[in-house]
């Protein structure tokens, strides 16, 4: 029997340039799709839901290979920090 891996990761951004809901919920929306097409990840606006200019987002991976998981945890990390117009406040990683 194999052993599978799940990683939970959460990200806290701030998106100082959001003046609207609207605004702030198109900027989270083109992040989540691009996460979603880059990395195979699953993702979804988690908190703070009805703030300008602050979200949480999480990002679900499965894989039979830790290492994989940690590389690509590395590659979304280094893509949200390249990102203009958001600040990331805050990455919590958790094993399930």
């Amino acid at each position: 029997m194999s052993t599978g891996y799940i990683i939970s990761m959460t990200v806290t951004v701030h998106i100082p340039f959001a003046q609207s809901l609207k605004e702030k919920r198109r900027h989270i929306k083109s992040l989540k799709d691009k996460i979603h097409q880059q990395f195979n990840a699953s993702v979804a606006e988690i908190d703070c839901l009805n703030e300008w200019q602050k979200s949480v987002i999480g990002i679900a991976m499965v894989s039979n290979d830790r290492t994989y998981l940690e590389k690509i945890v590395n590659s979304i990390e280094t893509f949200l920090l390249q990102v203009r117009d958001i600040v990331i406040t805050d990455i919590h990683l958790e094993w399930v």
